[in-house]
């Protein structure tokens, strides 16, 4: 074995197979602290695209009907809100949301406004939208960016909000839909699949799990409540989900603790188990497969609602208190 003079001469240390090496670099690897930016980065652009919203939406300038004239908090001026007949979320009307790029599945379908897909994401319905959201956003995505840095997390924001996206279109077409629910919800796959991805790395998996179930499980189950868009919600997780598999896989503890261990105690060489790669390949296989078919559907014009008749019970359940055709 080389000694200290010998590294400082710029010797080379001999490693032995199965062996763990002398901790020169006693740093775990894949165990980077990060810096969040890219979520705090999400959090102002949420919030300054309501603010232009709200700029456009001008509501006692285009508000013209006698009953809803009154607009809310009228002494923002241009930013008071809608009346609450027709926004109870503090928010802007119906027609600014579209016009800022809302998704509208006719406009997507027929107009070749694909672009909505992604817009639509960054617009909320009002400001108890809007702040649910962001708190969301900023506990979930924080710890998530801190861990596996801001091009996994960012990547999975998107393209969960994406997945939600595509979902909505498949199953509501009378209806607009904004928001970040989706690529929430997907932050909320991720932490998921990146437990179960992860799972020697953990203790108290079970409580992990559960907890991690039941928040998700409320929230789905509050989606079925009117005016909430539940297909966002779903779309987005199963995105998420799949994406966390794909991107968040970490080394095992074996690999995570090979420094931590006396020099020359055996240790395994591979660095991520055999499970972490089957789930690996079979998400990546199910994301470009989803997605490539979702698009394909939603550019050709098809209604999910056709072959699953139960489906819209999903997002919205009858009630004798409300009516989800209307």
């Amino acid at each position: 074995m080389a000694t200290r003079a010998d590294v400082e001469k710029g010797g080379v240390v001999r490693k032995e197979p199965g062996k763990v090496p002398s901790p020169l670099y006693p740093q775990h690897e894949g165990e980077r602290e990060w810096v969040p930016w890219i979520v705090p980065v999400f959090f102002v652009a949420n919030i300054t695209v309501f603010v232009i919203t709200m700029y456009v939406n001008n509501c006692p300038t285009h508000t013209t009907t006698p009953r809803d004239a009154k607009c809310v908090a009228r002494f923002l001026g241009r930013f008071s809100f809608q009346p609450l007949r027709q926004n109870p979320l503090l928010g802007p009307s119906s027609a600014t949301l579209t016009k800022m790029g809302a998704l509208v599945w006719e406009k997507v379908v027929h107009h070749h406004q694909g672009w909505r897909l992604l817009s639509s994401m960054w617009l909320h319905a009002g400001v108890l939208h809007l702040v649910a959201n962001m708190l969301c956003l900023l506990f979930v995505g924080m710890r998530l960016e801190q861990q596996f840095g801001y091009v996994r997390i960012g990547a999975i924001y998107i393209l969960s909000g994406l997945g939600g996206a595509v979902l909505s279109s498949l199953f509501i077409r009378n209806h607009i839909s904004v928001g970040a629910s989706g690529a929430l919800f997907g932050l909320l796959g991720a932490m998921l699949s990146e437990l179960i991805t992860n799972w020697t790395i953990y203790t108290n998996k079970a409580v992990a799990v559960a907890t991690l179930l039941f928040v998700a499980a409320v929230n789905l189950v509050l989606g079925i409540l009117p005016h909430v868009n539940n297909f966002a919600h779903i779309g987005g997780f199963l995105a998420g989900f799949l994406l966390g598999l794909v991107v968040l896989m970490r080394p095992h503890f074996g690999w995570m603790e090979r420094y931590s261990m006396p020099a020359g105690a055996p240790c395994t060489a591979r660095k991520y188990l055999a499970y972490q790669w089957i789930l690996l390949a079979v998400a990546l296989l199910l994301l470009v497969v989803g997605f490539a078919v979702g698009m394909a559907m939603v550019f050709r014009g098809s209604n999910a609602n056709d072959s699953c008749h139960w489906c819209h019970y999903l997002s919205c359940v009858p009630t004798a208190r409300w009516n989800c055709t209307n």
